[in-house]
């Protein structure tokens, strides 16, 4: 692969999850904040984090039509980053719930296509996708962990080194704002993509829903909309919880917070290749599910706070052994013929739906468990509930899913089995979008 265009293209990923990373892992704080943010509750705080979600349900066939048929992928990628670059530095300033969310749910219609346009253009660009996609696809993951500790940096020098003050203002979505406006710039010199202007049949995912007659199959999609439900708490509440409850300084919660992005980046450059060969994709994606509820157990238990920050790094765990592992068993049970189909369908479902619900959920839980007299949140019984859940859900998975290859209910008896799982490509497949964490 041409080294230039391999450059171009790692470092659109890099900005394309850094302006995720820069918002999505702590504006709940600023959002939940009485005294330096806007003091929102914690379900409009979570209505707010819904949008994106949402968006991702309605916009990217929107952007995937005008991409395959009237606009240059790349031509495409710089609009939409220039009008959410704008959007989110207006945002910034806006202290309203009703001008908050309305600004959020334009930026999120603008910025939920380039999601999947990103990893298009990659693919389209490709010689081997197996092996080369995966390193550039990291780079989203290092631009997620660069935003947090830029905005750390810039928290803890703006006032007592340049004597800036931001107040009034989430800085997390100034710099987000810039680094989709430096992106919208960029994507002019990325490689060309143009239309293809065939028609395409946006509704063609629904040819994947006969693959829920499979048993395992319909619990491993089941589990995965439950399982992305908690995982709401974890992108709202965690930021707040670091402040309020462990007692770090809010200037150094984004850093703190890549934890989880640094663990990501070890389990799938390190683990997934040496464990998934070994265990197969059951195996593997039980250790995904089994380290939900022990973090959300440590969240629960609220120190010490070593404990609590090491429980961070689970994150990439849950996130590698599930959600990447997940891709491959949908790729490998999917005939080729529906495998574009079968992803976009897990797509919808996780990162649309069940992110939505699951953030209105986790905003529910939030004010259920908020002192309306003190305002201060008991953040047990908030972490307690998503520890439950994913409790059950990890039981769930142990009884009733039963891995490629081996054979459950009319197979044993020499009826169908499911097919068996392929080798792992080496670079894990391409992500609907990180809630990340990227």
């Amino acid at each position: 692969m041409d080294l230039y265009v391999r450059w171009r293209l790692s470092f659109m990923m890099f900005l394309q999850y850094a302006i995720w990373g820069a918002w999505a892992p702590v504006l709940a704080a600023y959002l939940m904040d009485d005294k330096a943010g806007l003091g929102f509750s914690a379900f409009h705080s979570s209505v707010i984090y819904s949008l994106l979600p949402l968006a991702t349900i309605i916009s990217p066939f929107l952007g995937g039509q005008i991409a395959d048929r009237w606009l240059p992928t790349q031509w495409f990628l710089a609009i939409a980053q220039l009008v959410g670059g704008v959007v989110l530095l207006v945002m910034a300033q806006a202290h309203s719930f009703v001008s908050m969310a309305g600004l959020m749910l334009l930026f999120a219609l603008v910025y939920a296509p380039t999601l999947a346009l990103t990893n298009s253009i990659c693919f389209h660009h490709l010689q081997d996708r197996e092996r080369e996609f995966g390193g550039i696809r990291v780079q989203g993951s290092i631009g997620w962990i660069v935003a947090g500790w830029m905005l750390t940096l810039w928290r803890t020098k703006m006032i007592s080194v340049w004597g800036i003050s931001m107040s009034g203002v989430a800085d997390s979505l100034v710099l987000a704002g810039v680094g989709a406006l430096v992106m919208s710039i960029f994507c002019l010199f990325l490689p060309h993509t143009p239309p293809a202007r065939e028609g395409t049949n946006p509704w063609a995912f629904l040819e994947a829903v006969k693959l829920l007659k499979n048993r395992s199959f319909l619990v491993f999609m089941l589990i995965s909309f439950v399982v992305v439900t908690e995982l709401q708490f974890y992108y709202i509440l965690t930021a707040p919880f670091l402040e309020k409850g462990l007692g770090i300084n809010s200037a150094r919660v984004p850093a703190t917070m890549t934890i989880a992005q640094l663990a990501e980046i070890v389990a799938m450059a390190l683990a997934l290749p040496y464990v998934l060969p070994r265990l197969g994709v059951g195996k593997s994606l039980a250790i995904g599910v089994l380290a939900w509820p022990i973090r959300y157990a440590i969240f629960a238990i609220g120190g010490p706070a070593w404990l609590v920050l090491a429980a961070l790094s689970l994150h990439g765990i849950c996130y590698v052994f599930f959600f990447v592992v997940g891709q491959i068993y949908v790729d490998s049970v999917a005939t080729p013929d529906i495998r574009a189909s079968a992803q976009a369908l897990l797509a919808v479902i996780t990162l649309g739906f069940g992110n939505f619900l699951g953030a209105l959920f986790a905003g529910k839980i939030g004010d259920l468990f908020t002192n309306r007299a003190t305002g201060a949140m008991n953040w047990r019984g908030v972490f307690l509930v998503p520890c439950a859940l994913t409790v059950l859900c990890a039981i769930a998975f142990l009884l009733f899913f039963r891995p490629p290859g081996k054979p459950q209910g009319p197979a044993a008896a020499g009826g169908e089995q499911e097919p068996p799982v392929p080798p792992p490509p080496l670079a894990p497949p391409p992500e609907g979008g990180d809630q990340t964490g990227a």
